[in-house]
């Protein structure tokens, strides 16, 4: 019988909400105000640091991210902090080598973050155990994740034994990341309920309110034991974020499940919230609606918008529709990845090039070359047999763990922005982000310009070498997208916003 018990929550207003809803462009300035009322709630965690946020600091707000972080651990002194790491990928978008995530964590942890959300774009472990390892190490909360998609490979099944294999690496808790909203209620009522039944640590839920189902998830989640939810304050939640705190807490209000938290405290957290939203601009389609999209694409809603504005930017938005029906076939061809980041960025950037060019596969970039070899770890399933011969040309892709590959970055790294530095974190800012960090460390010190509007559009900008005005194309990887017929390096890298 399942246990009936006090829900616990998580709030993402800090980390995840925004940046679902406005771009992850919430400055710390915003933050600190609300901070210790936030702490005084009672919440399990609060998420405020990690996914895309570290990025964004430094390339669109002039901040420096462990600034940030260290800022609000001085005001929220009795809540645990919590963050989302890509595993081996960190916060980046491709593997780094063990020594940065070794020296990264340590100086997470020593910053102030309790529980570290570790997963892996492609749920390959391997990818997680050293991030799972050094995290325990340094005496901080492993949170392993499994990342739900929905595919020919993968049931419940396979996520139960994925469960499983994670406690047995070490895990304190789990988080199912349902990053497009594709768990239906009774779906995560049976998965849930099977995968308390295998393992013996707190389970927590993390879902996307795009399809519309994640209120109604929660709702059979709880009802399964789950131990965890993840939520947002009202005034940032619900369309591409996830349910709001408030209606779940009332929902639960003088039930066996009751969180224990007051409404009226988090009335006044959305209402401030309220007005800082006006400050920023957030997309009408993000805020508001269900995007049916997400359950016959299986597409998360901010992929969507994303491959909108890459075709509109083309003038070929009439193209969307065929891009949605591309998508599914490139995520087949490639194995069925599930749609995170960095996979959606790949397969969705291979849709949009193949649709635009009329012909598949005419242009291929180096990161779909990459994962074919194997550097980003091991597909969930077999890769489309042409494609395969076409990228590897009879070769054998790679069968380690990526990372083993890779030499000590630290120390090479060190000689390269010594008269930068003016802390150890500038470091490590500086591996996983170069140019952008290089630019920021160059800001603080008054060697160039500060970051202004004009800049800002700037730096999402790349030359083209080629006839097509690829510029939208999101990149994830410090390479080039070549044509297969002659190999010509067609732009300059930048990294997705």
């Amino acid at each position: 019988m399942t246990e009936v018990k006090k829900i616990l929550i998580t709030d993402t207003t800090l980390r995840d909400a925004h940046q679902s809803l406005m771009a992850t462009r919430m400055r710390t300035e915003d933050m600190l105000p609300i901070a210790e009322k936030m702490d005084n709630v009672g919440f399990y965690s609060l998420e405020v640091w990690g996914g895309a946020t570290f990025d964004t600091c430094m390339r669109f707000l002039d901040e420096d991210p462990w600034e940030r972080l260290r800022k609000l651990r001085q005001r929220i002194k009795k809540t645990k902090l919590q963050m989302l790491l890509r595993g081996q990928n960190l916060l980046g978008y491709r593997h780094y080598a063990d020594d940065v995530v070794e020296n990264f964590i340590a100086k997470v942890i020593a910053n102030g973050i309790d529980i570290i959300r570790i997963f892996d774009a492609l749920n390959d472990i391997r990818n997680m155990e050293k991030a799972m390892f050094y995290t325990k190490r340094e005496g901080g909360h492993v949170q392993a994740t499994i990342s739900y998609t929905i595919s020919p490979l993968h049931d419940n099944n396979h996520f139960i034994e994925m469960g499983k294999r994670l406690e047995e690496m070490g895990a304190d808790s789990i988080c199912i990341k349902d990053m497009a909203g594709l768990l239906s209620p009774y779906n995560v009522y049976i998965l849930i309920k099977e995968l308390k039944d295998k393992i013996s640590i707190p389970l927590q839920l993390h879902c996307h309110c795009t399809s519309g189902m994640a209120p109604l998830a929660y709702l059979k989640a709880i009802e399964a034991g789950v131990d965890v939810l993840d939520t947002a304050t009202s005034s940032l939640a619900m369309g591409t974020s996830q349910p709001p705190t408030d209606s779940i807490v009332a929902s639960l209000k003088g039930t066996p499940y009751d969180t224990g938290l007051d409404l009226e405290q988090l009335s006044e957290i959305s209402d401030y919230f309220k007005e800082v939203r006006k400050k920023y601009d957030i997309p009408l389609e993000a805020a508001l609606g269900v995007d049916t999209n997400v359950l016959s694409y299986q597409i998360p809603g901010g992929m969507i918008s994303n491959l909108a504005a890459q075709l509109a930017q083309q003038n070929a938005s009439h193209l969307l529709a065929e891009t949605l029906k591309e998508v599914p076939r490139v995520r087949a061809d490639l194995g069925y990845p599930p749609l995170v980041t960095p996979s959606s960025q790949l397969v969705g950037s291979q849709a949009v090039v193949n649709v635009l060019l009329g012909e598949r596969y005419k242009m291929v970039s180096t990161e779909i070359k990459n994962y074919i070899r194997g550097l980003y770890g091991k597909p969930p399933g077999e890769i489309n047999p042409e494609l395969r011969e076409k990228i590897l040309q009879g070769s054998e892709p790679v069968t380690c763990r990526p990372a083993d590959l890779l030499e000590p970055q630290m120390e090479k790294a060190r000689s390269e922005i010594e008269e930068y530095m003016e802390k150890e974190e500038d470091l490590l800012s500086y591996i996983l982000f170069p140019q952008v960090a290089l630019n920021f460390f160059k800001r603080r010190q008054g060697l160039i310009p500060e970051l202004k509007e004009e800049e800002e559009k700037k730096a999402e900008e790349v030359k083209v070498k080629s006839n097509l005005d690829l510029s939208a194309i999101y990149r994830v990887d410090s390479s080039l997208l070549s044509d297969e017929d002659d190999d010509e390096e067609v732009w300059d890298i930048v990294y997705p916003t």
